[in-house]
């Protein structure tokens, strides 16, 4: 996909969703911290329908802590890897208390020292708390990048960093969200809605779609 196109796509998907973000609900920078955590292997309704009544109990890492490790694992057991989760939550709270002041850090080394974040929690974080660009690559980043040859690789590190480069700088600080959005509800990986994709005369696989 060469810069016009890819400036077509994004000017696209901005005309669709001028103020994209984050479907998790949240209301301090700690749930949404906990919220991407325990959205691993779950779907963000998933989340939100888990931690609807638990937010309002925990707000903060010291809330999490007064919880305590077996109430909280019963909030969240609709949700997949519960325990594991549970546990990373409590020494994440834990470790921001000691280290940050129970704030969460604007900074990635001290994001992925955390308990259960990796980058693609921390590119969220940073991206949607603190406006920084960077795009985590999902399961519906990596097919919209390679499906529509935006960005192609075989992991998701590959694709972020290809991204990094592909999309224009006008476009950096939202591109996280309108991608995730579109593979989520438009470019989907069973029967995507190729007909009523905005992008789809510039996608190769839209064009075989509405051709075969």
């Amino acid at each position: 996909m060469n810069l016009s196109e890819r400036e077509q796509l994004f000017q696209r998907l901005q005309r669709a969703n001028p103020q994209p973000t984050t479907e998790l609900i949240y209301h301090t920078p700690f749930q949404l911290l906990l919220a991407v955590l325990l959205s691993a292997q779950s779907t963000d309704k998933g989340v939100n329908r888990a931690t609807a009544p638990l937010f309002t109990e925990v707000r903060g890492p010291e809330d999490l802590l007064s919880m305590g490790l077996e109430p909280f694992e019963a909030a969240i057991r609709s949700l997949g890897l519960y325990r594991t989760k549970a546990r990373h939550a409590l020494a994440l709270a834990q470790q921001l208390i000691h280290l940050h002041n129970g704030q969460v850090p604007d900074d990635r080394a001290a994001l992925e020292a955390l308990p259960g974040v990796g980058r693609k929690t921390a590119n969220v974080v940073l991206n949607t708390l603190y406006g920084h660009p960077t795009i985590a690559v999902d399961t519906h980043v990596f097919r919209v990048a390679n499906r529509t040859g935006l960005a192609r690789g075989t992991t998701p590190l590959a694709v972020e960093k290809q991204l990094m480069d592909a999309v224009p700088v006008a476009y950096q600080i939202h591109a996280h969200h309108w991608l995730i959005l579109h593979g989520r509800h438009v470019c989907r990986a069973q029967k995507p809605l190729c007909s009523a994709c905005v992008v789809q005369d510039l996608c190769p696989s839209g064009k075989i779609h509405v051709q075969s």
